[in-house]
């Protein structure tokens, strides 16, 4: 029958409009009490459904809902006497612990079948109560059943509140079966955070737990227990709701994680999904807003929902059995909640659903002696990658469990099926690999990190479609191996251990952490380097002009000075056009005279030496081609002089205390260290070069001098006579931050840095592939350029010196040149002096 009809005839029913077969009918009228929309829209439909049950039936339910909020003890009873006044049959709800004692209480007094199908931890054998829930006890026998089944030796139960562990109360008593069972409640200091106290329960290395929450925070915390690394292959749960179905589960399916749940109702069974789509279609008919359903309705339609639509099932088919061919004649009546007077039919009503059984949504509908539900199914379920599937079903009478899980196989997988896991990545706080977000603002989760292998990891989850959570490496090791205890200490230890499944920070690839762990490619490629304080510019010195020139050059300088002048004399004292005649008006002079006598000769060269010139001008061929080859000579060497003094003057020359590993291994001034445990330690540890064991042998007799961080060895850089041996690569991060660094000589070996695993992950070859497809696209290269030389203070370094101005000159660059000018006036004065007395001597004291 379509939904359209239904709810005409059921507002015809609702508004009393007689009918001629309804006058026929005996009506009953049933009051609904509920805190939920859709439990008020399933009883409606529900008593429409019983009253087409049986065209030839004689009685007709009559649905009176009224939606009371789940607190509201007090709404609750004025509802429920406003009722019992128009003549009541019977009472389905509320189902709030809050309301229902006293409802019930009333029920009992007037003796009114009274119909609960919530879960009710303190219910109890009452005249007027018909509960269609299972007992608390029996599903804590369930879960109790599942744990023994599956051989669980140390088992945490994870709770929320009182009544959920109530709810696995069994459970407790396994600790005298020499198991070990652990309660753990999920407090909260933030509104719905419990990552403290999920990364608490992490921190014991327990893997198979029973979760027992409500649904109001189900989904947070599935959602978190993926976000601190739980929702691995090597964590088992039992999760104890039995509405947990109606949450999408798709985010966890290709984690591998071992999750159990149990249900009574299959949504999809027939009847089932009618239920749910004609409240979904009622729901769309009152509210056009509400979104059309992606999954199938019935897949999110509760457990108590059901519930009460079997309640409506059963007590239709008790008043039909009793009603039946007139056998007894039953007439609900007004009562009063201020009144003594009760309903003579009610007790035999609930005595007859008792004794009943009825095939409902929720399956056998049967009670026992004690009038607790009795002898019904529930579905084991497990969640894999193609989502729920019934590995098993559970009988409460007989309290058997048949099981018939698939078999696990174990396959390698590719790059694809990568997709949707989980991963817990553990990380170090080591720049810029992975430090934590710069922010005013409380984050939590994944947002708390950020740094070049944040980034990494970001991208391989983009490419694959993984999840992951990132935890902190607390000691900050990434893992020594300790040959006393055969034991791996650091992020190498949790990788082997299994509490993390990626490891990834500065972690280099070493023969020795291969053959504990298994890595990718490398992600990046290095050598180690020596980190040392800038090398200091040279003072200036006092004859710094002297410097463009060696001391044998000026050595020469001078001397083919002295020799040309020489030649300059001689050859014009041989050569006859150098004789001039000082006298042009005598046609025949008593002498000549020659201008290059030897101080003339040393001037002219002198001149053209400092390119001046001289008023002496050749005469002859050969004193001029002798002059021109001197000019030449000087041209080159003046012009030589002036590129190179102005080298010297503007360029600093920098002073290195050493130039490589060989030199600083071989002088005592410096001190050197490296990382502690660190893979550059133990590179010079296992090198088979006398230099790097001399550097080892160093680091040995001197412990002092290792670090136990790159920080606290840049530290010590600046601040002591100290260079620090690491990766290249990190040095280049230090100098692009502080200035007054630098790296000293080339790489002294060639490796890289990588993601560590598993030994024998299946995950290797996907992750290799998709660090090399970053590769290929220079993301690698563009992540390292964006926290090498942008965040974080990068480029600063390099921005100062592409942003210095040319300085101009100082007294101590030139200063030697103001002294030679000093010291030659003066000896010009003096010589001045000398030149006088002389002069006079000669002049008055020659001799006769």
């Amino acid at each position: 029958m379509s939904f359209i009809i239904s709810v005409v005839l059921s507002s015809l029913f609702i508004n009393g409009c007689k009918s001629e077969s309804v006058q026929q009918k005996q009506i009953y009228k049933i009051g609904g009490i509920f805190s939920n929309v859709d439990h008020g829209i399933a009883f409606e439909i529900a008593a429409f459904s019983a009253n087409n049950k049986y065209p030839w039936s004689e009685i007709e339910l009559v649905p009176s809902t009224h939606n009371v909020k789940y607190h509201d003890a007090l709404k609750a009873y004025s509802t429920t006497c406003d009722l019992l006044r128009d003549g009541l049959a019977g009472l389905f709800g509320p189902s709030s612990d809050f309301s229902s004692t006293y409802i019930q209480s009333i029920c009992d007094a007037k003796e009114i079948p009274h119909i609960e199908t919530h879960c009710n931890f303190n219910i109890k054998r009452n005249d007027s109560l018909v509960n269609l829930h299972p007992h608390p006890k029996s599903l804590s026998n369930l879960f109790l059943d599942i744990v023994e089944a599956y051989g669980w030796q140390k088992i945490v139960i994870m709770y929320d509140n009182d009544d959920s562990l109530l709810g696995v109360r069994t459970l407790l008593g396994l600790n005298k079966k020499e198991k070990i069972v652990v309660i753990k409640q999920l407090e909260t200091q933030d509104s719905g955070n419990f990552r403290p106290a999920l990364t608490t329960i992490k921190a014991t290395g327990n893997t198979e737990f029973v979760l027992a929450c409500s649904m109001d925070i189900m989904e947070d915390v599935l959602k978190q227990l993926q976000q601190v690394g739980m929702m691995t292959d090597i964590y088992s749960y039992i999760i104890t709701n039995l509405d947990v179905q109606t949450l999408d589960l798709s985010p966890y399916q290709y984690a591998g994680t071992n999750i159990t749940l149990a249900r009574i109702i299959d949504p999809e069974d027939t009847e089932v999904m009618q239920l749910a789509e004609s409240i979904y279609k009622f729901r769309k008919t009152r509210d056009a807003s509400i979104e059309d359903e992606v999954l199938f309705p019935s897949w999110k339609m509760r457990y108590e929902t059901a519930l009460i639509a079997d309640a409506v099932q059963l007590f239709y088919e008790t008043l039909y059995d009793l009603t039946i061919d007139k056998k007894k004649s039953i007439t609900a009546i007004p009562l009063s909640c201020h009144e003594d007077s009760s309903w003579n039919e009610g007790y035999t009503i609930t005595n007859s659903m008792k004794t009943k059984t009825v095939k409902g949504l929720t399956g056998l509908v049967k009670f026992d002696i004690e009038g607790f539900r009795t002898d019904f199914n529930v579905d084991i379920m497990e969640l894999s990658q193609g989502g729920l599937i019934n590995v098993g079903q559970w009988n409460s009478l007989r309290r058997s469990l048949n099981t018939y899980r698939p078999e696990k196989i174990s396959t390698r997988i590719g790059a694809d099926d990568l997709f949707n896991r989980t991963f817990t990545v553990i990380i170090t706080i080591s720049q810029p690999y992975g430090m934590l977000t710069e922010t005013t603002t409380q984050l939590v989760g994944n947002d708390r990190f950020e740094g070049f292998c944040i980034d990494v990891i970001r991208e391989l989850s983009s490419i694959l479609g993984f999840n992951y959570t990132f935890v902190i490496q607390d000691d900050g090791a990434n893992g020594v191996f300790n040959p006393t205890t055969g034991q791996w200490n650091g992020m190498i230890r949790e990788v082997m251990e299994g509490r993390a499944d990626l490891a990834i920070t500065d972690l280099t690839v070493t023969s020795e952490r291969e053959t504990a762990v298994d890595f990718t490619m490398p992600f990046m490629n290095l050598g180690i380097s020596i980190l040392y304080k800038k090398p200091e510019p040279v003072p200036p010195s006092l004859f710094m002009f002297v410097s463009p020139f060696s001391a044998m050059v000026w050595i020469m300088l001078g001397v083919s000075y002295f020799i040309v002048s020489i030649c300059i004399f001689i050859m014009g004292r041989l050569a006859p056009a150098e004789w001039q005649n000082p006298y042009p008006c005598v046609e025949e002079p008593e002498f000549l005279v020659n201008q290059f006598s030897i101080r003339n000769a040393l001037w002219f060269t002198m001149g053209a030496l400092m390119q001046q010139g001289s008023e002496l001008a050749p005469i002859s061929i050969s004193t001029r081609a002798a002059s021109g080859v001197w000019w030449l000579f000087v041209l080159i060497m003046v012009s030589s002089y002036t590129a190179n003094l102005a080298a010297f003057l503007t360029v600093e020359t920098l002073m290195t205390s050493f130039k490589d590993i060989e030199e600083l291994a071989s002088q005592n001034e410096i001190k050197f260290g490296a990382k502690k445990g660190g893979a550059t330690a133990n590179y010079f540890r296992d090198s088979n070069l006398s230099i790097y064991q001399k550097v080892w042998s160093y680091m040995v007799h001197h412990p002092e001098l290792m670090v136990d961080t790159n920080e606290e060895g840049v530290r010590r850089v600046e601040n002591e006579n100290y260079a620090f041996l690491m990766e290249s690569t990190t040095i280049e991060y230090v100098t692009e931050r502080h200035c007054s660094l630098a790296q000293v000589g080339g790489l002294l070996d060639d490796k890289g840095y990588a993601i560590a695993m598993k030994k024998e992950s299946p995950y290797r070859n996907g992750l290799s592939k998709a660090v090399l497809q970053m590769q290929e696209r220079g993301i690698l290269t563009g992540l390292k350029i964006k926290w090498w030389k942008e965040k974080r203070g990068g480029g600063n370094c390099a921005a100062k010196s592409e942003g210095s101005e040319a300085t101009p000159l100082d007294l101590q660059n030139v200063g030697g040149v103001f002294l030679v000018l000093t010291i030659g006036t003066i000896l010009g004065i003096f010589g001045s002096f000398a030149e006088l007395a002389w002069h006079i001597h000669q002049k008055f004291y020659k001799p006769a």
